[in-house]
């Protein structure tokens, strides 16, 4: 998720745990700052785009090592504030904003390795946009209502905000699940039950969803809202040659991404590039992550460093309009 529901969700539970035995403003700092942490592994370059995409989220991920984080932390904090004997609710506190960081990362499609050091299996339940603010908003407006009044009169607002997140939570996979159902049966209608698909929401709702499902030749890419009157999901279908990846078998990159994005990506040679596409976060012809791997020098495919592309485009004005009127149950096609 978002730096700012991050921080939100580690101030809130550092403010939930302490309660009335610190000051307010230290219970939310020291949990903001805890919430943040993992995300710090941002700043290393570990290589190439490629390394940089598929190693952010690991290691610093993993709920272990927070663990083991957790105490040290609180070690610090402790010393700093002069509340020694507050040691074992400081460390909950701070454990809980460090633990949480991953579990909210994981409800995102990114891949979240929050088993390691023991599994480097990316966990990407896929049920919440990265940034969502009717997650954040409570979080946020809840810590606004306790920081602002005296005497800890405010603390079941910061309550109420974490309530009101979990929830949303909560419906943000029963949503994704009841698409999946709708998914599953038109799918089976089509006589394709076992075509492998994913559902992930639009940008910053829960309530229009974008489904793609992969074929042997390429993949469709469709969306459905809760307020459809045709409960019938529209594909579009889209080129993809996934025969490339036999060419790139001792590619590390392209082998990295097909294992990253859980083969949900698509590859296709542009001039004498071959440029991959993980299909999971944007949408058709925009994705978020798309790196050009390899090139083809008379005949033979050659790896290179790899490129991340579009790095700089901007959201129109003509796509935020199409996801409004998406997200209300305007079945127009989206603008590509």
């Amino acid at each position: 998720m978002d730096s700012l529901s991050q921080l939100a969700l580690g101030a809130a539970c550092g403010v939930a745990v302490m309660g009335r035995r610190t000051a307010v403003w230290k219970a939310a700092i020291w949990g903001g700052i805890a919430g943040t942490l993992p995300d710090l592994d941002v700043i290393w370059d570990f290589g190439d785009a490629v390394r940089n995409m598929t190693y952010h989220r690991s290691y610093s991920h993993g709920l272990l090592l927070l663990t083991l984080l957790a105490p040290l932390l609180t070690l610090l904090v402790c010393h700093i504030h002069r509340e020694k004997h507050l040691f074992k609710y400081w460390c909950l506190a701070l454990w809980l904003a460090l633990f949480t960081h991953p579990l909210l990362d994981a409800f995102t499609i990114y891949g979240t390795q929050i088993f390691q050091p023991f599994s480097n299996h990316p966990v990407a339940i896929g049920s919440m946009f990265i940034i969502d603010p009717l997650y954040t908003l409570p979080l946020v407006i809840g810590l606004g209502f306790t920081l602002s009044m005296r005497h800890f009169r405010g603390l079941k607002f910061n309550a109420m905000g974490l309530w009101i997140s979990c929830a949303y939570l909560a419906w943000s996979v029963l949503a994704q699940d009841l698409v999946e159902r709708a998914v599953h049966s038109q799918l089976s209608k089509e006589g394709t039950p076992e075509a492998r698909f994913f559902v992930t929401p639009t940008p910053l709702n829960t309530i229009a969803w974008r489904i793609v499902v992969m074929r042997e030749d390429g993949y469709q890419e469709g969306f459905y809202s809760f307020f459809d009157n045709d409960q019938n999901i529209h594909f579009d279908s889209c080129s993809s040659q996934p025969e490339l990846m036999q060419n790139l078998q001792n590619n590390w990159a392209a082998q990295r991404m097909a294992w990253f994005t859980q083969g949900f990506y698509s590859i296709k040679q542009i001039n004498d590039l071959a440029v991959l596409s993980d299909l999971r976060m944007g949408q058709e012809p925009n994705y978020v992550f798309e790196f050009t791997l390899a090139k083809n020098t008379n005949g033979q495919w050659q790896s290179i460093t790899p490129v991340q592309s579009d790095q700089g485009r901007k959201v129109t004005t003509e796509e935020l309009d199409w996801l409004w009127a998406r997200i209300k149950g305007d079945e127009t096609p989206p603008p590509r």
